[in-house]
This record gives structure tokens, sequence and C-alpha cells, in this order.
């Protein structure tokens, strides 16, 4: 069984590729990954779950620091880079992308657009912005600007953004795509396979939105890991191993990349989606999911804005 918080297009292809591969069938129970987070600390020994395989990181950890993940084998940790796995073995990622700045190109141009996420407290963009707290996508960047800053500043951060977005404040990143490109809000900060599928969804003409990526090693630009593990429960340890060391095979990360999630594979020599722009050409922060953490920081920040 897989309790799936990825995106499900994303793991139906994967799913049936392992199957097709290892004649292996995979159950699937999909949900948010706070709601299988919660689910599995619940079940404890009792979860019928093999395998957890989430949107972002901190979730993986929280399970991790609980003692509810089993070590993954050496063989998958190794077949990705070690900074974009758990520290200490427990999760290995499978797939990144990269936080940017969705904006309507009707109301803004490149040279008008924010260099830093900490400017977009800033008063001239009252009324303009449009966020989701809710959408756990955010809080890495709201753990990153607490991390370089301090937790005075993040927090001074956010309730410049809560002022600067009054009602515009939705449950997610697919909804401030869509909205920015129907000039509903100016701008938002996103993941950058929200704006990759929504132009390869949209016809040329009603393509509004543009995107862009913060000043090299700002803050607000990451790269963040979606990542997969094993409980320390699963009755199938082996199938789940086999699992995630197909996530990070050659045949599954080419299977990230030809399909239509636009995120970027991790493991060395396998080539994105033509639409993303290469990893290497980027230049993010330096912020890892070690420093990122379980996410505590983050929704305690959130809650102190009352974002949350």
């Amino acid at each position: 069984m897989l309790y799936n918080a990825q995106h499900e297009q994303t793991t139906t292809a994967l799913v049936t590729a392992f199957t097709k591969q290892t004649g292996i069938v995979v159950k699937v129970d999909n949900d948010d990954e706070d709601v299988l987070t919660a689910k599995i600390e619940q079940e404890g020994a009792r979860s019928p779950a093999d395998v957890i395989f989430t949107e972002n990181s901190n979730w993986l950890q929280q399970l991790a620091d609980k003692g509810l993940l089993a070590r993954v084998d050496s063989g998958t940790l190794a077949a990705i880079p070690s900074a974009d796995n758990s520290t200490d073995g427990d999760w290995v990622g499978v797939s990144a992308r990269v936080s940017a700045l969705v904006y309507n190109t009707k109301d803004l141009t490149t040279a008008e657009l924010p260099k830093s996420v900490l400017d977009l407290a800033e008063p001239k963009w009252k009324g303009k912005i449009e966020i989701a707290p809710s959408e756990t996508d955010f809080w890495p960047v709201v753990s990153s600007v607490e991390d370089r800053y301090g937790h005075a500043r993040a927090l001074a951060w956010l309730e410049g953004l809560k002022s600067n977005a009054g009602a515009n404040v939705v449950p997610d990143n697919e909804t401030i795509t869509a909205d920015v490109n129907r000039g509903v809000a100016q701008l938002g900060v996103i993941n950058q396979y929200y704006f990759e599928r929504l132009k390869a969804e949209t016809s040329g003409s009603s393509l509004r939105a543009g995107l862009a990526f913060f000043a090299p090693g700002d803050a607000g630009y990451l790269k963040t890991i979606s990542g997969a593990a094993v409980l320390k429960s699963s009755a199938h340890s082996s199938a789940a191993q086999k699992l995630l060391a197909f996530l990070v095979s050659n045949t599954g990360q080419h299977t990230i990349a030809a399909g239509e999630s636009f995120e970027y594979p991790l493991r060395a020599g396998v080539a994105p989606n033509r639409a993303d722009t290469p990893l290497a050409q980027l230049s993010p922060s330096t912020f890892t999911p070690s420093e990122f953490g379980t996410g505590a920081e983050a929704k305690k920040l959130l809650q102190e804005a009352q974002l949350l």
C-alpha cells in the first residue's frame, strides 16, 4: 500500500511503470501530505501503508523523528545526491521543484518584478498579490526566510504579505496560477511546475501569465524536494524497498521527466522535461531539506501571523 501525497498524475505514471517492470501491484491511497502524515502517526504499527510519497520533505522528516520510518537501502540512497536525501537515510529524494514568481504579463513587465521575496511585503504590492499560506509548498519559503533573517523579521514579512493580499488568500498554488493568469491578482509565489502545467493546458492567446525567478540565492528562490520512505511497520518491506529503488532508477526518473508533472528528476544524467529550465542554469539559495527539517517553525510563524 502506497500512501500518496504527490500529484496523482505523477504517481499513476510511476506506479504503472513499476508494476509493468516488476509485476508487483501497488494499492494507492491518495490524500494531502499533512493528512497522511497524521494518519500514519495515529495508526502506528497498525498502519496498512508500506510506503509514503510526499510533495515536501518536512512530512517525511516528521515521521522519521518519531521513529516510524525504516532505513532506505544504501543503493537507493546512492542514486540521488546526498543533499537531497535524509541525513539519516530514512527517506530518499525523488524529484525537485523550484519556487518562483508567477505574474500577469499584461500588468507587469519583468523590469517591474520584485528581486527578493521580502519585497512582496512592501506597500507597493498592496492589493496586487495572492497568497496560499495553507499550501505546504509555501512552508519551505517561510522556513528559508526565518533561517536567514530570524523569527522577528520573518513574522513581520508574513504580516506584510497578509496585509497586501487582503481577501486574496486562497487554498493552493493552482488557484494562484489560474487567478494571476485571469488578472485577479498581478503576482504570487508558486513552484515552477504549476506554471508549466498551465502553459501546457492553455492556448497561446489566453496565456497571460509569465514565470520569473528571484535574484540568485534569494531566500524565496528554493529547490525543494519531493521524497519517499518505507514505514518501519511495513508488512511488505522488500517490495516497498523495490518501489523506492524504482522511483530513483533510470526508468523511474525518466518517467518523471517524460510526464506532464514538470518536476525535476534528481538522478544524475536524467534531463528534465524540455519545458523546464535545467537546474544547472538556475541559481536557487543553498537552503536544504535538512535545514527545513519538520517544517514546525514555518507552521508556528504562519499561525502567529494568523494565516493558519
